[in-house]
């Protein structure tokens, strides 16, 4: 016989892995290419652009400086229109994405500012154009940064997943909120809050091995 609460923990968390997993991916699909254009068209970057720069760099913190909760209801239309649905697991994955997108590009921004300007100059020296420093120079040496900071991305949309989920969105937070929160059942806002630790644990851990493996400084 089944139990009723591992039952609960388990859909939930499934919920969970789908929606941030599915989010996540387009965050960094989405959020990689903006922080290469932030570095690239900065004053010292490859393809100088003071007022590309300007532009992308205005719309990211205007899009990260909106709290989570409030993009979500402003989203609704949009969120609509691309899934077919505002409530649920997938209609979730909509502000999701559009949140950690700018949060996933100013930390790989970091990464990407911290290679070292003399490789950059070499390459140019060597005869490489500005596609093939992109590709063989800066994402290769800011690949252990960028894998860090896409960790600490993922861990914060675990964190709004359940802020998501309390508002309909399905996931653990849905489980915390109906089962634990309404009908005062300590046990599952306490079983809820270790899963969510422990998922937390697991990623950050598997991500700052995989960091450490990257980085080249350790070899």
């Amino acid at each position: 016989m089944s139990n009723p609460l591992f039952d609960l923990l388990f859909s939930g968390t499934l919920d969970t892995l789908v929606m941030v997993g599915v989010s996540a991916f387009f965050a960094f699909i989405f959020g990689l290419p903006l922080a290469i254009a932030l570095v690239c068209t900065d004053q010292k970057g490859i393809y100088p652009s003071k007022m590309t720069n300007t532009i992308i760099g205005t719309l990211v913190n205007i899009t990260r400086s909106i709290p989570f909760l409030i993009l979500m209801v402003a989203l609704i239309p949009i969120t609509r229109w691309i899934v077919g649905t505002s409530y649920g697991l997938w209609a979730a994955t909509v502000p999701l994405t559009l949140a950690a997108t700018p949060f996933f590009a100013r930390i790989a921004e970091v990464s990407l500012k911290e290679v070292d300007l003399g490789l950059i100059e070499a390459a140019q020296a060597m005869g490489c154009n500005r596609r093939q420093i992109i590709w063989h120079v800066l994402l290769p040496e800011a690949l252990s940064g960028i894998v860090a900071g896409f960790t600490v991305t993922v861990v914060t949309m675990i964190n709004s997943s359940a802020i998501a989920g309390a508002i309909g969105a399905g996931g653990l937070g849905d489980v915390a909120y109906r089962y634990g929160y309404q009908r005062f059942d300590v046990q599952i806002m306490l079983a809820v809050i270790v899963v969510l630790v422990v998922l937390v644990m697991l990623i950050q851990y598997f991500g700052d091995q995989l960091s450490q493996h990257l980085n080249k400084r350790t070899l």
